[in-house]
């Protein structure tokens, strides 16, 4: 529906709804942000109801467009938007505005309110999401159009903010997107030039047309109040097909407040009854009736949707045709968006460990080679560190400009920028994506992990160089504090595999994991294939730790290792046994599914009567106290390590067999 063909008195009452139902619902809350909500409701209105391509009764339809609000704070805006179109927002659900339980929290949430396409408030996000998105948009069109049917063809939009383009992320993420030349990608730019703090020249005075036209971006600007600018620029953006678009739109914060546009207080504090009263006057707006949607407005959003709706259909024929008419495509359709892990992976996964002695981030790329053909929505790759990590699939080309068939995406060093975009394509759907970096960078990139486990999205994170043990790179790159950190977030599941055999089972189970993250933790140096009597497969790997060396009856010493420090353990338990001990090796490479097993299980492998237990891990030691206890003895390190080879470093630090039983001699006289 053309903007310039409805009644303007008809759009500018749509627009002050937008303004004033988020205006009310802050002001209930006596919380919330109803600044951008009134200065950016112009261009919203405009883009939802001419350009944006969407079904209220079916919001994961793939061939829509995706909408983001990276600015998450202004979320009453989104709300407003999505119960005036009809999605699964009541009225009812507006006034329980940031309360317990309620669909409209302060910042939106993916899966919990419908039409919310991702989690966005962590400023950048959002941004970073939405070049994921983009991305993904490409390689689905890629694999599923053919000839003139394109079953995959629609845009990403965004509304991006002052604060959002001062992140790192931002440039990180703008820089792909122009690299790669993503012209499905229109952000608009709500320049306000307000802050919490004040005006944006406090500390934000750079020419941001001419970032992001270096970044190989068209920029365009607008007012952000005039609907015919706006509407003729989006469809300008619409047409370009070489590069992302940043539509910058001046606005003016809060407006149609009388003493609060343009100014701080209106970015995050409610209007106050006085202000309210005076906005509703100056808009003519009656101000008895909180909440107040005109009948006009009711039936020139239902308009839009029933136009929208026969788009829908026409879709959903070409589709059913499409799938009918192509039985290949139906099955990769089917493989893409139903992620189906073969039942003999782990078998075949197997079959590539040919050495004694391997690194699990070596074993780990061998194994990466034989999931790239079997599961074809296996996609990623590093923070240019592919060499490093093990990560690249080798008969597979490169994601480039113009080519989208590839499977290694080069993210460039860009660590933040990359958890943001494998997020992106995640939320996208029918990609299991990819990234890979050394663990101690993990920092660079934590907020979007903590975001893929707020989500609980499918993102595998290959973190190699898992610790002091990469040797002569030193204590910048050697991760202590990392593996515990991670295991703090809610959500991610964290696996550090003990050898390549464990390695095999890990990606099983990653594969498998759909209902959040998972980080799986590889080591840089070589380590042995451990021989054993029980194998761990994925079956055994789901109880998070199994039973690996033990001896007849109830154990005298339990003693737990991770990663690379099993094998070590495993030394040290065969010399207690060799002196009579009833000593039990437990192979613990995740405590997250540890927890989740029944206590009979979980006594079964740590019997309550056995107090004596040592936890050998190379990383800091807080998070074993729950399984060795308080009078526990644990092996790790609380301190920064150090540039040596890794051997020499194993016996300063004291993991090896004879130091681990000193310590427990020392301690137990055993």
């Amino acid at each position: 529906m053309l903007i310039n063909t409805i009644d303007k008195h008809k759009v500018d009452l749509a627009v002050n709804t937008l303004k004033m139902l988020s205006a009310d619902a802050v002001e209930k809350a006596q919380s919330g942000h109803p600044g951008l909500p009134m200065g950016f409701a112009d261009v919203a209105f405009v883009l939802w109801m001419q350009f944006l391509r969407f079904n209220p009764q079916n919001p994961q339809w793939p061939n829509r467009d995706r909408f983001i609000l990276s600015p998450g704070h202004g979320s009453m805006l989104l709300y407003s938007l999505l119960h005036l179109f009809d999605y699964d927002l009541s009225l009812d659900d507006i006034k329980q505005f940031r309360q317990f339980k309620s669909k409209t929290p302060g910042h939106p949430e993916y899966g919990h309110t419908p039409g919310v396409e991702t989690t966005t408030g962590p400023l950048g996000q959002g941004f970073a999401n939405g070049v994921g998105m983009a991305l993904a948009e490409r390689i689905m069109a890629d694999r599923f159009n053919k000839g003139e049917v394109k079953i995959i063809d629609h845009h990403i939009y965004g509304v991006v903010s002052d604060g959002d383009l001062m992140e790192g992320i931002t440039s990180e993420a703008a820089s792909f997107a122009g690299h790669l030349g993503l012209s499905n990608l229109i952000y608009i730019y709500d320049c306000n030039q307000i802050t919490i703090e004040g005006s944006t020249s406090l500390t934000f005075t750079e020419d941001v047309a001419k970032r992001f036209e270096a970044y190989h971006w068209r920029v365009l600007k607008i007012d952000g109040h005039n609907h015919t600018e706006i509407a003729e620029t989006i469809g300008s953006a619409r047409k370009e097909t070489e590069k992302p678009s940043l539509i910058i739109a001046r606005t003016h914060i809060g407006k149609g407040s009388p003493n609060k546009q343009d100014t701080a207080s209106i970015h995050g504090e409610p209007l106050g009854t006085k202000e309210l009263e005076l906005t509703k006057e100056s808009l003519r707006w009656p101000k008895d009736k909180p909440f107040y949607i005109p009948e006009e407005v009711k039936q020139l959003c239902q308009c839009r949707v029933a136009e929208l709706k026969e788009e829908y259909e026409n879709w959903q024929t070409l589709f059913k045709k499409y799938i009918k008419d192509n039985l290949k495509m139906s099955q990769l359709w089917d493989a893409y968006f139903k992620k189906e892990i073969p039942v003999d992976l782990e078998s075949e996964l197997l079959k590539t460990i040919k050495k004694d002695m391997i690194a699990t981030r070596t074993a780990s790329g061998e194994m990466m080679q034989v999931l790239a053909h079997r599961i074809p929505s296996f996609i990623g790759g590093s923070a240019d560190l592919c060499p490093s990590t093990k990560t690249y699939i080798k008969s597979f080309p490169s994601i480039d400009r113009n080519k989208f068939d590839g499977k290694n995406i080069h993210f460039g060093i860009r660590e933040h920028a990359m958890g943001g975009i494998l997020n992106g394509m995640a939320l996208y759907g029918g990609i299991i994506p990819f990234g890979s970096t050394f663990l101690t960078f993990s920092d660079y990139m934590r907020h979007s992990i903590r975001l893929a486990a707020m989500m609980k999205i499918q993102v595998i994170y290959v973190f190699t160089h898992d610790s002091i043990f990469l040797g002569e790179d030193g204590p910048t790159h050697q991760p202590i504090e990392h593996l515990p950190s991670l295991r703090l977030i809610p959500n991610l599941l964290v696996i550090r595999p003990s050898d390549a055999t464990e390695t095999a089972a890990t990606w099983v189970t990653a594969l498998k994991h759909k209902d959040g993250p998972t980080a799986l933790i590889l080591s840089r140096q070589d380590i042995p294939v451990i021989n054993r009597s029980v194998y761990p497969s994925q079956s055994h790997l789901n109880y998070g730790a199994y039973i690996l060396k033990d001896s007849d009856g109830v154990p005298d010493i339990l003693l737990l290792a991770s990663g690379s420090e099993v094998a070590i353990a495993l030394e040290a338990t065969l010399q207690l046994q060799g002196k009579g001990i009833k000593a039990r090796l437990v192979s613990m490479p995740s405590f997250e599914l540890f927890r989740q097993n029944s206590e009979e299980y979980k006594n079964s492998i740590l019997p309550s009567s056995c107090k004596k237990r040592v936890a050998i891990e190379a990383a800091a030691k807080n998070d074993w106290y729950e399984f060795v206890g308080l009078d526990g003895l644990i092996i790790g390190v609380d301190r920064f390590g150090a540039s040596a080879p890794a051997k020499t470093l194993a016996e300063h630090y004291g993991f090896t067999a004879k130091n681990i039983l000193c310590e427990i001699n020392k301690k137990w006289g055993i």
